[in-house]
């Protein structure tokens, strides 16, 4: 065994090593990494972290505030030690207070309840990107199978063209044909080996935008196990109903609708009185700081309750009501709007998806009758009744109803996920 096939050996058996070594992914295998990886679904679940925190601040604010000050002073002369001795010279004081509201007209716990709501529309807000993500995720999944099949079907042309071109070589050689059938051959030879480099790009180009929204940005280094095989049932028609309440849209819209009822409440909530309390100790020291009895030393505390009653604003409160009011009544209609447009969106992706069937129907069957013509073609022109131009016609004709194929079969499979996404079921 020379050098040459030592190193030819080598080099497929690394291909072959690397070929084993590269993960193969599912559907399923993409879509969980894009749960996990995702920029815009981390992001989403930032936005809930960010309404929990949001939460623990409102529930605290039923709880009493305590602050605390500490302060030194010394005054120079003439003002330290004046009107004999009663102003000290230097002192040093420190206060603690401790506030607690009472009655804010329910503000408190309609706060609560508004911050806990901000974390429901949060995750509604989650789900919807998660049904966008996994939309694109299943979307550039069969981009790259459609693209793995076209290569499949470059290398069968180019396979089909080279078996013709040396048939033709062979009857040129023999002086049986003219040249041009074999240049004609040759060119379209040319033109497949452009459009297989092109397809591996184009793979390239595919692997890195399922990469991108799996979370695996840059990387290529993996297979996907699907093919056009398989079943492309037709679907049935949907449940309009409970198609919208399985939207993430709409669960968003109503919380959203929830958030601005909260929001007329705490409005008002201004009409009523709030009633608060507060207690305060403090002590200072310095020289003769005790006014009383001229020590060092000197203690106090006070305690305060306070209410608050709205009298008359000119109007100002009220038509804060009645502009959240107004604004309520928006947003039913826009909730009722969007549940119209999502139940044209589901007969929509409905109608694709079965026309989408049709088409694999029809592809099917031009490929049969296109596959049996160049059976046809192949005979006579070994029987010699026809010439390389018909032969190669037929292989292009082939070719296309094949291409065909795939594009209808990987169509179904987009539309399919459109179908889910629209159904609220795509998960």
């Amino acid at each position: 065994m020379n050098f040459r096939v030592i190193c030819t050996l080598a080099a497929a058996m690394a291909v072959q090593q690397a070929f084993a070594q590269a993960p193969v992914l599912t559907v399923a295998d993409c879509q969980q990494m894009a749960i996990t990886q995702n920029r815009k679904i981390k992001a989403a679940q930032y936005q809930i972290d960010a309404a929990n925190a949001a939460v623990q601040s409102a529930n605290a604010t039923a709880y009493p505030s305590i602050d605390g000050s500490v302060m030194g002073v010394y005054l120079g002369k003439p003002i330290g030690g004046a009107l004999n001795g009663m102003i000290p010279e230097y002192f040093g004081s420190a206060s603690v207070s401790v506030t607690q509201p009472v009655y804010a007209g329910g503000k408190i716990q309609l706060g609560k309840a508004a911050a806990a709501k901000g974390v429901s529309i949060q995750q509604e807000q989650k789900a919807l990107s998660e049904a966008d993500v996994l939309f694109n995720v299943n979307k550039a999944y069969w981009q790259v199978v459609q693209v793995k099949e076209k290569i499949i079907l470059a290398q069968k042309y180019q396979e089909m063209l080279q078996g013709l071109q040396r048939e033709l070589k062979n009857a040129y050689d023999a002086g049986l044909i003219y040249k041009n059938d074999l240049l004609r051959v040759e060119v379209n030879l040319n033109e497949a080996s452009l459009q297989l480099n092109q397809a591996h790009d184009g793979l390239v180009m595919a692997k890195l935008a399922l990469a991108q929204v799996t979370g695996m940005a840059g990387q290529t280094d993996f297979n996907v196990a699907d093919s056009v095989s398989g079943d492309f049932p037709e679907q049935a028609v949907p449940d309009l109903t409970a198609a919208a309440e399985n939207r993430p849209e709409i669960r968003l819209l109503n919380r959203v609708l929830e958030a601005e009822q909260l929001q007329r409440k705490m409005l008002k909530a201004d009409f009523l009185p709030t009633f608060g309390v507060t207690a305060a100790g403090m002590g200072a020291a310095g020289k003769g700081v005790n006014i009383s009895n001229g020590k060092d030393l000197m203690a106090s505390w006070y305690g305060l309750a306070s209410i608050s009653v709205p009298i008359f604003d000119w109007g100002k409160k009220a038509g804060k009501v009645k502009e959240q009011t107004l604004k309520i009544a928006a947003r039913q209609q826009e909730l009722d709007n969007t549940k119209e447009l999502l139940g044209l969106e589901v007969q929509q992706a409905y109608l694709a998806l079965n026309q989408s069937v049709k088409k694999i129907h029809t592809s099917r069957l031009s490929l049969e009758q296109a596959a049996e013509n160049l059976k046809l073609a192949n005979d006579r022109l070994k029987a010699g009744t026809i010439t390389g131009k018909d032969v190669l016609e037929a292989q292009t004709i082939w070719q296309q109803a094949y291409s065909s194929t795939i594009d209808s079969k990987v169509e179904y499979r987009i539309q399919e996920a459109a179908y889910r996404k629209a159904t609220g079921t795509l998960h």
